[in-house]
């Protein structure tokens, strides 16, 4: 090399200078190649631990409230498994069970003349708590009676009509009762009020088991 020229020595040195900006160059992506897979791909910043187990104590309390929450807060022996409490009731909405089984069997007709009625099933997702958690219901169901609804003013209605209805019944058998026949004596003392006298009262009809 002592023997090169100037201008052999000056083409060295730029070739040299040119091999390190290559090098830095070269460097300087890999650095930012590096960079980037860190970004797309962090390491784990710790171990990852397993959930911890919920104590028996608390699941068996959360049960617990759940299982009251679906007998209508009460666990005793019975309570009105067919109680419907009101505040689930949407507003505007009548709510009762109507049968869908007589003697384990659909009766068709019952169900026609109950849908003539205007009810319609309750849609068992609308009360999740009122059938198990397990199964896909379509409607509520208990013991051969089904949960329906129609709205509150055709109820209303309809309920209006049978007392109206009742109460003409019993206006018809007062006076059948104190009409007099010919040849018989009058059932009214002389004051025009009636000698016969029709008691009212109110009983629990029986349910068959």
């Amino acid at each position: 090399m002592d023997n090169e020229t100037p201008k052999q020595r000056r083409a060295r040195a730029r070739s040299n200078r040119l091999l390190e900006a290559i090098d830095e160059v070269e460097d300087e992506i890999a650095e930012e190649e590096a960079q980037a897979a860190a970004a797309a791909s962090p390491e784990p910043t710790g171990i990852q631990r397993a959930p911890l187990r919920e104590n028996p104590r608390d699941r068996a309390a959360r049960r617990a409230a759940e299982l009251r929450e679906h007998a209508g807060g009460s666990m005793e022996e019975g309570t009105d498994e067919f109680y419907i409490p009101p505040d689930i009731i949407p507003d505007g909405w009548d709510y009762e069970w109507k049968r869908k089984l007589l003697l384990g069997s659909e009766d068709p007709a019952y169900q026609v003349q109950v849908a003539r009625k205007g009810w319609e099933p309750v849609p068992a997702n609308r009360h999740p708590e009122m059938m198990p958690s397990i199964g896909n219901f379509a409607v509520i169901e208990r013991k051969g009676m089904i949960l329906m609804e129609r709205p509150k003013e055709i109820s209303d209605e309809v309920r209006a009509a049978d007392l109206r209805r009742a109460r003409l019944q019993v206006r018809q058998k007062e006076a059948q009762l104190n009409a007099t026949p010919e040849g018989t004596l009058q059932r009214s003392k002389s004051d025009g009020s009636s000698l016969t006298k029709i008691g009212k009262s109110y009983e629990a009809i029986p349910i068959p088991e």
